[in-house]
Protein backbone atom coordinates (compact mmCIF):
# COMPACT_ATOMS: atom_id res chain seq x y z
CA UNK A 1 0.00 0.00 0.00
CA UNK A 2 1.19 3.60 -1.03
CA UNK A 3 0.17 5.93 1.60
CA UNK A 4 2.50 8.78 -0.30
CA UNK A 5 -0.08 8.72 -2.46
CA UNK A 6 -2.99 10.02 -0.73
CA UNK A 7 -0.66 13.63 -0.29
CA UNK A 8 -0.92 15.33 -3.02
CA UNK A 9 -4.57 15.11 -3.61
CA UNK A 10 -5.51 15.81 -0.41
CA UNK A 11 -3.38 18.70 -0.30
CA UNK A 12 -4.20 19.93 -3.52
CA UNK A 13 -8.00 19.48 -2.09
CA UNK A 14 -7.42 21.25 1.10
CA UNK A 15 -5.87 24.53 -0.98
CA UNK A 16 -8.59 24.51 -3.37
CA UNK A 17 -11.37 24.26 -0.92
CA UNK A 18 -10.24 26.02 2.15
CA UNK A 19 -8.90 28.66 -0.08
CA UNK A 20 -11.49 29.22 -2.90
CA UNK A 21 -12.37 33.09 -2.76
CA UNK A 22 -10.96 35.38 -0.38
CA UNK A 23 -12.02 34.50 3.61
CA UNK A 24 -12.11 31.67 5.63
CA UNK A 25 -13.54 27.95 4.52
CA UNK A 26 -13.96 25.78 6.28
CA UNK A 27 -13.87 21.41 5.02
CA UNK A 28 -17.11 19.40 5.54
CA UNK A 29 -15.49 16.22 6.54
CA UNK A 30 -18.88 14.63 6.12
CA UNK A 31 -19.21 15.31 3.00
CA UNK A 32 -15.45 15.03 1.83
CA UNK A 33 -13.59 11.69 1.25
CA UNK A 34 -9.58 11.34 0.07
CA UNK A 35 -9.32 7.97 -1.34
CA UNK A 36 -6.33 5.71 -2.90
CA UNK A 37 -5.81 2.55 -4.56
CA UNK A 38 -3.14 0.40 -5.19
CA UNK A 39 -2.90 -3.38 -6.36
CA UNK A 40 -1.54 -5.22 -3.48
CA UNK A 41 -1.26 -9.35 -3.88
CA UNK A 42 -3.38 -9.09 -6.86
CA UNK A 43 -6.73 -7.39 -5.32
CA UNK A 44 -7.17 -3.54 -4.72
CA UNK A 45 -6.24 -2.01 -1.09
CA UNK A 46 -8.13 1.36 -0.63
CA UNK A 47 -7.01 3.52 1.99
CA UNK A 48 -7.49 7.27 2.88
CA UNK A 49 -5.31 9.83 6.05
CA UNK A 50 -7.69 11.02 8.32
CA UNK A 51 -5.33 13.23 9.95
CA UNK A 52 -3.88 16.76 8.32
CA UNK A 53 -4.33 20.67 7.45
CA UNK A 54 -2.89 23.58 6.06
CA UNK A 55 -2.73 27.40 5.33
CA UNK A 56 -3.43 28.58 1.88
CA UNK A 57 -4.14 31.51 -0.38
CA UNK A 58 -6.44 31.61 -3.21
CA UNK A 59 -8.06 34.30 -5.27
CA UNK A 60 -10.19 32.99 -8.37
CA UNK A 61 -9.41 36.40 -10.13
CA UNK A 62 -5.33 35.27 -10.00
CA UNK A 63 -5.08 31.70 -9.31
CA UNK A 64 -1.73 32.07 -10.66
CA UNK A 65 -0.55 33.48 -6.95
CA UNK A 66 -2.07 30.63 -5.25
CA UNK A 67 -0.27 28.85 -2.29
CA UNK A 68 -0.53 26.80 0.13
CA UNK A 69 1.17 24.54 2.91
CA UNK A 70 -0.43 21.40 3.98
CA UNK A 71 0.84 18.85 6.40
CA UNK A 72 -0.42 15.70 6.87
CA UNK A 73 0.26 12.89 9.94
CA UNK A 74 1.96 9.85 8.07
CA UNK A 75 -0.25 7.69 10.94
CA UNK A 76 -3.33 9.28 10.37
CA UNK A 77 -3.47 6.55 7.59
CA UNK A 78 -6.05 3.88 7.52
CA UNK A 79 -5.96 1.15 4.88
CA UNK A 80 -8.67 -1.83 3.59
CA UNK A 81 -8.14 -4.04 4.65
CA UNK A 82 -7.20 -3.30 8.12
CA UNK A 83 -4.55 -5.41 9.03
CA UNK A 84 -2.61 -3.57 5.93
CA UNK A 85 -2.81 -0.13 7.95
CA UNK A 86 0.07 -1.02 10.27
CA UNK A 87 2.40 -2.35 7.08
CA UNK A 88 1.63 0.66 5.22
CA UNK A 89 2.48 2.95 8.16
CA UNK A 90 5.10 1.33 9.40
CA UNK A 91 9.07 1.39 8.78
CA UNK A 92 9.06 -0.90 5.15
CA UNK A 93 6.88 1.76 3.20
CA UNK A 94 5.94 4.86 4.55
CA UNK A 95 7.46 5.04 8.45
CA UNK A 96 5.57 7.47 10.11
CA UNK A 97 7.33 6.86 13.98
CA UNK A 98 10.54 8.63 11.73
CA UNK A 99 8.48 10.17 9.65
CA UNK A 100 5.76 11.79 11.33
CA UNK A 101 4.32 14.24 9.03
CA UNK A 102 4.20 14.47 5.02
CA UNK A 103 4.39 17.96 3.63
CA UNK A 104 2.45 19.23 0.62
CA UNK A 105 3.87 22.98 -1.27
CA UNK A 106 2.13 24.52 -3.60
CA UNK A 107 4.03 26.22 -6.39
CA UNK A 108 1.36 27.16 -9.46
CA UNK A 109 -1.81 27.11 -9.84
CA UNK A 110 -3.21 27.05 -13.41
CA UNK A 111 -6.45 27.69 -14.95
CA UNK A 112 -7.26 25.27 -17.66
CA UNK A 113 -10.68 26.69 -19.01
CA UNK A 114 -13.82 26.58 -17.15
CA UNK A 115 -13.98 25.05 -13.66
CA UNK A 116 -10.32 22.98 -14.84
CA UNK A 117 -7.29 24.21 -13.18
CA UNK A 118 -3.97 22.22 -13.60
CA UNK A 119 -2.08 22.27 -10.19
CA UNK A 120 2.33 22.30 -9.49
CA UNK A 121 3.12 21.00 -6.24
CA UNK A 122 6.77 19.88 -4.55
CA UNK A 123 5.66 16.59 -2.01
CA UNK A 124 8.29 15.49 0.90
CA UNK A 125 7.47 12.30 1.91
CA UNK A 126 10.18 10.28 4.07
CA UNK A 127 12.48 13.46 3.60
CA UNK A 128 12.54 13.20 -0.15
CA UNK A 129 10.75 16.26 -1.99
CA UNK A 130 9.86 15.61 -5.81
CA UNK A 131 7.34 17.44 -7.98
CA UNK A 132 4.20 16.56 -8.89
CA UNK A 133 1.68 18.01 -11.59
CA UNK A 134 -2.23 17.10 -11.97
CA UNK A 135 -6.13 18.56 -13.01
CA UNK A 136 -8.75 19.50 -10.78
CA UNK A 137 -12.08 20.49 -10.77
CA UNK A 138 -13.10 23.13 -8.73
CA UNK A 139 -16.62 24.27 -8.71
CA UNK A 140 -18.24 27.50 -6.70
CA UNK A 141 -21.59 28.05 -5.52
CA UNK A 142 -22.72 30.64 -3.32
CA UNK A 143 -21.23 29.81 -0.08
CA UNK A 144 -20.37 25.99 -0.95
CA UNK A 145 -16.95 24.52 -2.81
CA UNK A 146 -16.73 21.51 -4.58
CA UNK A 147 -13.50 20.08 -5.69
CA UNK A 148 -12.72 16.88 -7.60
CA UNK A 149 -8.94 15.54 -9.04
CA UNK A 150 -7.37 12.58 -9.14
CA UNK A 151 -3.82 11.34 -10.48
CA UNK A 152 -1.47 8.30 -10.03
CA UNK A 153 2.19 8.85 -8.37
CA UNK A 154 4.94 6.42 -8.26
CA UNK A 155 5.62 5.45 -4.31
CA UNK A 156 8.98 4.49 -5.48
CA UNK A 157 10.12 7.70 -6.16
CA UNK A 158 9.52 8.73 -2.33
CA UNK A 159 11.07 5.39 -1.01
CA UNK A 160 8.09 3.90 0.03
CA UNK A 161 8.39 0.10 0.04
CA UNK A 162 11.48 -0.28 -2.10
CA UNK A 163 12.81 -3.26 -0.68
CA UNK A 164 11.81 -6.26 1.24
CA UNK A 165 9.22 -9.04 0.25
CA UNK A 166 6.49 -6.62 0.65
CA UNK A 167 7.57 -4.64 -2.48
CA UNK A 168 7.16 -7.78 -4.74
CA UNK A 169 3.32 -7.50 -4.11
CA UNK A 170 2.71 -4.06 -4.29
CA UNK A 171 2.19 -1.95 -7.30
CA UNK A 172 4.29 0.82 -7.77
CA UNK A 173 1.63 2.98 -9.51
CA UNK A 174 -1.04 4.23 -6.67
CA UNK A 175 -4.07 5.96 -7.94
CA UNK A 176 -5.96 8.82 -6.21
CA UNK A 177 -9.22 9.96 -6.40
CA UNK A 178 -10.55 13.59 -3.95
CA UNK A 179 -14.07 14.68 -3.78
CA UNK A 180 -14.11 17.46 -1.32
CA UNK A 181 -16.65 19.93 -0.22
CA UNK A 182 -16.20 23.62 2.03
CA UNK A 183 -18.35 26.19 2.86
CA UNK A 184 -17.22 29.83 3.67
CA UNK A 185 -17.28 30.82 7.24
Amino acid sequence: MNPGAVLPTALLAWVLLVGARPGPWTIERHASTIVLSVNAFGLTSMGNFEDWGGDIAFDPDSPELSRATVIVQAASLRVRPAFATARATGPGFLDAARHPTIRFQLRALEPSGGDRYSARADVTIKGTTRPVAFPVDLRITGDRAQMTGGFTVDRAAFGIGTSGLWNNFVARQVTVRVSLQARRD
